[in-house]
């Protein structure tokens, strides 16, 4: 079986495309034909040492994806041989075949590709945790989206507007802003520096917006502080691109309220998982939510996906076909 592994820290140059023994099927867990496995800015992370560093080298990377039920487990009671399913945060994804526990699989309705359903595992869920979760987007709230024209940045601009709020997109180049504004962005601000709070106190008549959501590293931190209107709420996440330091608390500006939400704090049940999965699948069903899948590559190019989603010029998805 082959599957992709870093074989020390470092660059893309730390992954290789190797044989693997196959996945043995054990209690609570089913054996799955991958085919289809997302890539993300975690997995980025994992290969800079910044997570997963207990898991000794060399180690398969990705956590999330889409395939076929190979085998079942002792325990296992919702799934059977040959059942369509996605999961989300199942390390070592980047595989041909991989074992998972059965609480971490939803099973794919009839009407949704496995490539689709890779899709929004990882990215949508964050997506649904930002807008409806950590920060419930009402009627006619403005948000500040950063990283617009990406995998989060997409779905989420669609789940703001499906809440009735409306969204101010910023994106790193020009050739973005079409994609953002089809996502739902009413306004498209193209910004590389830090230097976009102006604009959206220009386009929100000097209120500023309601809440802020902020992966884009500590260079638009500051700039995201002066976005936000009065008891506005400051959405930081992405630890990839690194925190903005130590804070003083007293010095938060205009009765704003900041915070680092977790992914897992929306999902933290297989109840909660599969539920909140299956409302995404329900708005991809009926035409809400548009899956836009930026790139897709063979396995053995995991290192060029890393590259690609690295510098900062892909749209959408990505994702890896065994």
């Amino acid at each position: 079986m082959k599957a992709v592994v870093m074989n020390k820290i470092g660059g893309t140059d730390v992954m290789e495309c190797v044989d693997r023994p196959e996945p043995i099927v054990t209690p609570g867990h089913v054996v799955v034909e991958v085919a289809a496995a997302g890539v993300n800015f975690l997995d980025i992370g994992v290969r800079q040492g910044m997570a997963w560093t207990e898991t000794p080298n060399p180690k398969v990377l990705g956590v999330e994806g889409a395939g076929r039920v190979l085998a079942v487990g002792d325990g296992v009671g919702d799934f059977a041989v040959g059942d369509r399913v996605a999961w989300v945060f199942a390390p070592g994804s980047y595989a041909e075949r991989h074992s998972i526990l059965a609480d971490s699989l939803v099973r794919i309705p009839e009407a949704i590709d496995e490539r689709t359903a890779a899709s929004v595992m990882m990215q949508g869920l964050t997506a649904s945790h930002f807008a409806t979760d950590f920060y419930p987007v009402q009627k006619d709230d403005i948000a500040l989206v950063h990283a617009a024209a990406g995998g989060v940045g997409l779905l989420l601009t669609q789940i703001i507007e499906l809440r009735g709020g409306r969204t101010i997109g910023r994106v790193s180049s020009e050739d973005k802003v079409a994609i953002a504004k089809q996502a739902g962005a009413e306004h498209v601000i193209v910004d590389t520096e830090g230097r976009f709070a102006d604009e959206v106190q220009r386009l929100t008549g000097g209120e500023g917006v309601n809440v802020v959501y902020d992966g884009s590293g500590p260079k638009t931190f500051q700039g995201s502080l002066d976005a936000l209107r009065r008891s506005g709420t400051f959405w930081w996440y992405g630890s990839v691109l690194g925190g903005p330091g130590p804070l003083d608390i007293m010095s938060l500006p205009k009765s704003i309220k900041i915070g680092y939400a977790t992914f897992f704090d929306h999902i933290h049940t297989p109840e909660l998982f599969r539920a909140r999965a299956q409302q995404l699948f329900r708005w991809i069903e009926d035409g809400s939510l548009k899956v836009n899948i930026g790139g897709t590559y063979l396995l053995a190019d995991a290192a060029r996906a890393h590259a690609d989603m690295e510098s900062r010029v892909t749209t959408g998805k990505l994702l890896l076909i065994p």
